[in-house]
């Protein structure tokens, strides 16, 4: 069984926990923005390619005192990198965290580089090239106090980037967040799903991925283990057949997506073109003030501007009013949503809330809002 770390946005701990338990990992323990876990290689690579909340995995290696830049360059030399890398290889430092000497991440990240390079030279007579898109080897440094950890990342790039995505408005929800919100939301597949204020589709493609059982790595082209020494193609290989083996052919229920903005709805089409979903959601120019409950029941949500993300706080008033009344009159036996960043905006919609969830979208701290319309 190996030590495994995923990074999760904070606040999402507690749903990506339940996720890897049920993606089969073993002693899971959650943490600041991150859950702790055990497994073999095929969980790995199950989690990379099926995890829907998570950031990245990554791999703990070394473990030390970490107090300052040449401690850092010291503990770094003494891990033996010709287990993990050649000098043709190429290689790239992140860094997270830091200390009182350790404070600034691309110096941190430096020391790292430098001690393998050094090493390199010695060993070799030549070093590795860095290569920031697309490395052999993505090495993580994370200092907590006077505590290094050195990892490495077996996802290579953020799992938010599911690889479908060529389009992106302005202010887009990372998918692993709009993941994360159907299940606060307790959406199941046979519900019928409506977001009104969809953008470039990120909810519908989601909600959609989610109920067709489709693994959320499938589209991707490259995870930073394929360039790994021990890289199992084979059973790679198996996981992804069996993956889209699993997929269904049709949705149980209606997903639809809209937005009035015919550019954002475009953008929509084009990332469910690219994933092959756009014969089973339904994307549509609309204005909010137009939309009207497609069944008795179902969820609806909503990620409307709040202020500080975009739009001025003073002049949104009247939508969430819009939202509350519209919600009220036409999606009576629904459970509607609304996340927002905006406490007095809130306040506005009119009506009484069943659930506050907290949750950060980024930075900023936001409530998922709960309304049970009867």
């Amino acid at each position: 069984m190996t030590q495994y770390f995923a990074t999760v946005a904070r606040g999402l701990e507690t749903i990506a926990s339940q996720e890897l338990e049920n993606l089969g990992a073993q002693n899971v323990r959650p943490a600041f923005a991150g859950v702790h876990f055990e497994g073999d290689k095929t969980l790995l690579y199950r989690v990379n390619l099926w995890a829907r909340t998570i950031f990245r995995v990554l791999v703990p290696i070394a473990e030390f005192p970490c107090y300052n830049a040449a401690k850092l360059y010291r503990e770094v030399q003494k891990i033996m990198w010709d287990d993990y890398i050649e000098p043709h290889n190429t290689f790239a430092v992140d860094c997270t965290g830091g200390n009182e000497k350790l404070n600034h991440t691309h110096y941190t990240a430096l020391q790292v580089k430098n001690a393998i390079a050094d090493q390199q030279r010695h060993q070799f007579g030549t070093r590795s090239n860095i290569d920031t898109q697309k490395p052999d080897l993505l090495i993580n440094i994370h200092i907590e106090k006077e505590n290094g950890i050195l990892s490495l990342d077996s996802s290579g790039s953020s799992l938010h980037r599911r690889g479908y995505r060529p389009a992106m408005g302005v202010a887009p929800l990372k998918e692993t967040l709009a993941s994360a919100l159907l299940e606060m939301a307790e959406y199941t597949p046979d519900l019928p799903f409506v977001d009104p204020l969809c953008g470039s589709g990120t909810l519908p493609i989601e909600a959609a991925f989610k109920a067709l059982n489709i693994a959320p790595g499938f589209y991707r082209e490259w995870f930073g283990f394929m360039s790994w020494r021990d890289f199992d193609q084979t059973l790679w290989n198996q996981l992804c057949q069996d993956a889209e083996k699993s997929q269904l052919s049709e949705l149980p229920s209606l997903i639809i997506g809209s937005d009035r903005d015919p550019e954002m709805i475009k953008q929509a089409q084009i990332n469910a073109e690219q994933c092959d979903i756009i014969d089973q959601i339904q994307l549509m120019q609309k204005d909010f003030a137009e939309i009207e409950a497609p069944a008795d029941k179902g969820i609806i949500i909503c990620n409307p501007p709040y202020g500080e993300r975009l739009g001025d706080a003073q002049e949104l008033g009247e939508f969430y009013k819009l939202m509350g009344d519209v919600f009220k009159q036409r999606f009576k036996g629904w459970n509607a949503y609304i996340l927002t960043g905006n406490k007095e905006l809130a306040k506005r919609v009119g009506l009484r809330t069943s659930r506050r969830i907290p949750v950060y979208n980024g930075g900023l701290a936001c409530t998922l809002l709960k309304y049970e319309l009867y």
